[in-house]
């Protein structure tokens, strides 16, 4: 159980390195949760309505974190 909570505080430092660039377009993320392997964040901002939606959570958020972390087998949305 303490390597998921390290992984955990793992993501949210890697989420709090693109944050920036997601600001700069009126965007934002924030962490939901980490379940079998998967991200779950929530898109707020610009990017809770960007057409390249899909895009930022593949190429950006993804990529981003399975570079440090290369069990994560996906970043998904959460519409709350």
């Amino acid at each position: 159980m303490e390597k998921e909570y390290n992984v955990i505080d793992h993501i949210k430092e890697l989420l709090d390195s693109i944050r920036p660039y997601l600001n700069m377009d009126g965007g934002d993320v924030e962490f939901v949760k980490y379940e079998d392997k998967i991200v779950y964040v929530k898109l707020t901002g610009a990017c809770a309505a960007c057409l390249i939606q899909d895009d930022t959570l593949k190429n950006g958020l993804y990529e981003t974190i399975k570079a440090d972390i290369p069990e994560i087998e996906g970043v998904v949305n959460v519409e709350i």
